[in-house]
C-alpha cells in the first residue's frame, strides 16, 4: 500500500561536560558546560535525525554515522542534518513539521528556541512555525534533573509532494 505521511520519532541524550560548547539546534548557548560526544553531540539534531530515519524505516543515526568512523569525529550535526535531509529527497519525500521537546535541568532553553527555529528552518527548508522545539526539566530527578545530561524528544511528519 502506497502511504503518502510518514511519521518518525526520535531520542537522543548526552551527558554535560566542562570544556565543551553547548550547542543545540545548531546554535550554541552560552553556558559553562557543553555535550560530550563523538559529533558536537547536539541532541536537538540527533533527535530530529532519528526521527527523520526513522519515519524512513532506515537504520538509526548510530548506524548511519557511526562513532567508529573518523570522518565523524567532531562534526557538526548540522552537517549531518542536512546530509540526512538530501537523501530523504532524493528518495522524493519532503518534510512537513517538526517537533521536539529538550529535557535539560540547566541551562534555560526559552531564550534560545526562536534561534534554533530559524536556524533549523534554513537546515530543514521549512517555516519555522512549521518546527515546534519545547523546553522542560526533570524537576531534579536523575542524570538530566541533577544538571548532568541533556535529552530530547523529536517527532517528524514526511509527505510526498504530487508530481
Amino acid at each position: 500500500m502506497d502511504c503518502p505521511f510518514k511519521i518518525g520519532i526520535g531520542y537522543d541524550i548526552h551527558s554535560l561536560v566542562e570544556k565543551r560548547p553547548l550547542i543545540l539546534g545548531g546554535v550554541t548557548i552560552p553556558f559553562a558546560m557543553g555535550l560530550i560526544g563523538h559529533s558536537d553531540a547536539d541532541v536537538l539534531c540527533h533527535a530530529i535525525i532519528d526521527a527523520l530515519l526513522g519515519a524512513m524505516a532506515w537504520p538509526n543515526i548510530g548506524q548511519r554515522y557511526p562513532n567508529s568512523d573518523s570522518r565523524y569525529a567532531g562534526i557538526s550535526s548540522i552537517v549531518l542534518l542536512k546530509d540526512t535531509i538530501e537523501v530523504i529527497r532524493q528518495h522524493t519525500w519532503d518534510i512537513a513539521n517538526v517537533d521536539s521537546v529538550l529535557i535539560a535541568q540547566q541551562p534555560p532553553i526559552a531564550p534560545f528556541v526562536n534561534a534554533m527555529r530559524e536556524r533549523l528552518s534554513k537546515v530543514l527548508q521549512i517555516p519555522a512555525d512549521c518546527i515546534g522545539i519545547k523546553a522542560t526539566s526533570h524537576e531534579h530527578f536523575d542524570a538530566i534533573g541533577e544538571g548532568k545530561a541533556i535529552a530530547c524528544h523529536a517527532s517528524c511528519l514526511l509527505y510526498q509532494p504530487k508530481h
